[in-house]
């Protein structure tokens, strides 16, 4: 795509991309700007400080998160991009783990 892809979750369903936008709602305090949904397929625009970015859900490969502009992401959209997916990691890993444990 010309941009940094971060992969969220490459096997999940709706209801983890529904988690995903959760997390990313009260953690970041982020509003999305614009949402499309396909029959396969939902992309949602937010900015997070500062850069545009898209939380994306296909069920072919699961949920990623990549720069709005995906030709032209320069390099700190795409480091944002990076930043954001490592929080939500330990974020979900850690929400995974005590509902494991209970």
């Amino acid at each position: 795509m010309g941009c940094t892809e971060a992969v969220i979750d490459d096997d999940g369903g709706l209801k983890r991309f529904y988690q995903v936008a959760i997390i990313l709602s009260d953690e970041f305090d982020i509003n999305f700007i614009k949402k499309e949904d396909d029959f396969d397929t939902i992309d949602w625009d937010f900015i997070f400080q500062g850069h545009h970015l898209t939380l994306h859900y296909n069920i072919y490969t699961g949920i990623s998160i990549f720069p709005t502009k995906t030709r032209d992401a320069v390099k700190k959209d795409n480091k944002a991009v990076i930043n954001l997916a490592g929080m939500l990691h330990d974020i979900l890993a850690s929400m995974d783990l005590r509902r494991d444990i209970a």
